[in-house]
């Protein structure tokens, strides 16, 4: 009996994530369509760049030929201590280029605050975006954040998703796994008034609000910490689901390794700097949109939660079926696993993959594992650069 028990106490948390992933699910309906005003913001558009000479000029065409008035945005790239020719090749295609060296002050986070320094000084300048250097966008993204900032917003995330899908089973499983944390998740949050969260790639601010929040976020998780900081200031980001920024993700495991390091530990960095903080917030305040930003920074991988799952249902289910066992042991890992196939299901869906998903699913146990193994591994606490070689790139 008191196995028993102690096997529920462990479903606890997983339910508990299940059933939070599973209500974004139940609650992802497409957003309503929404007519776009005459263009009124002027925006700069700002690119992050490190040793990107070989895609960057393809960034800056897709930026420049978006359906936007051309006297309302300017492109500027931030080439930080690149020792290849983005500049050059960022200059040729049409954009701005500002070019850093500092040995100690290095990094994304360190590069847009360069970009964002520059932009407060043009008093025309209403609102900045930021899009990776590897990145192509919808035609319609900055006619999508105008309608945002016209009614009120002070930022906003567009959808983002990975380029190459095709590449490999790698990338199709990315591509539903973005499609469930950026789209399913981003959709509900909208519905219900909350913060859609900052996903680094595709997001645009105020100027007025990185005058009130300053953009002091420097570590391997800048935009997830930023997000953060606006939400403890009062704000929500807004989801604009109608334009999409379309980034490329590794093909290999090499090449992904570092990737996925630096998202992982830089998750559970900020688990322990701020969800603490959010949550007693939160409460002060009643406020559901710090609640919700706690929620997800608490709500583990998705792999976490599937494993650790997977694990408590198989070994309760053997005690049950070896009759050492009692059936009520079952039920909370029964209802985690429901919310998860809702949740995973709906991403699927949403991902329109293809019936080859079927095949491409029978990766994911070692998919999961091999994520693990890597979120183990000590990652870097500053927002260093750390380039992830490209498709077609040795890494």
């Amino acid at each position: 009996m008191w196995v028993d028990a102690i096997l529920v106490v462990l479903s606890i948390p997983m339910v508990a994530s299940a059933t939070y992933l599973a209500t974004l699910a139940v609650l992802s309906r497409a957003l309503p369509a929404h007519a776009y005003p005459s263009p009124g913001t002027k925006f700069d558009v700002i690119v992050p760049a490190h040793d990107e000479e070989q895609g960057i000029a393809a960034t800056v065409a897709s930026l420049l030929a978006m359906d936007y008035p051309a006297d309302l945005y300017r492109v500027v790239v931030v080439a930080d201590n690149c020792v290849d020719a983005t500049a050059a090749k960022a200059r040729e295609a049409g954009a701005t280029v500002i070019e850093r060296r500092d040995a100690d002050r290095r990094g994304k986070g360190y590069a847009l605050a360069d970009a964002f320094a520059l932009s407060l000084k043009d008093s025309s300048v209403a609102a900045v975006t930021v899009v990776d250097a590897d990145t192509e966008v919808a035609p319609n993204l900055l006619r999508a954040f105008d309608r945002c900032f016209q009614t009120g917003a002070a930022a906003v995330q567009a959808d983002y998703a990975v380029a190459n899908r095709t590449a490999s089973w790698r990338t199709r499983l990315m591509h539903i796994g973005f499609t469930l944390f950026h789209e399913v998740r981003s959709r509900a949050r909208e519905r219900l008034g909350l913060s859609s969260g900052l996903r680094g790639n595709g997001m645009a601010f105020a100027t007025s609000l990185l005058r009130e929040v300053p953009h002091d976020a420097f570590t391997i998780v800048e935009d997830v910490e930023y997000g953060i900081r606006i939400g403890l200031a009062g704000h929500r980001v807004y989801y604009a689901g109608d334009a999409t920024v379309f980034g490329q993700m590794p093909a290999t495991a090499r090449a992904s390794r570092t990737q996925r390091q630096r998202w992982e530990g830089g998750r559970m960095l900020l688990v322990r700097h701020h969800a603490r903080r959010l949550l007693t917030e939160g409460a002060r305040r009643r406020s559901p949109v710090l609640m919700d930003l706690a929620a997800d920074l608490l709500v583990p991988p998705l792999s976490y939660v599937a494993l650790g799952t997977a694990l408590g249902a198989g070994v309760t289910a053997f005690r049950f079926v070896a009759r050492s066992g009692a059936w009520w042991a079952l039920l909370p890992w029964c209802v985690a696993l429901a919310g998860i196939t809702v949740y995973v299901v709906r991403g699927i869906w949403l991902a329109r993959v293809g019936p080859r998903v079927v095949l491409d699913l029978l990766f994911v146990p070692f998919y999961m594992v091999w994520k693990i193994a890597v979120a183990l591994r000590r990652a870097p606490r500053k927002g260093e650069w750390v380039r992830t070689a490209r498709e077609g790139e040795r890494p």
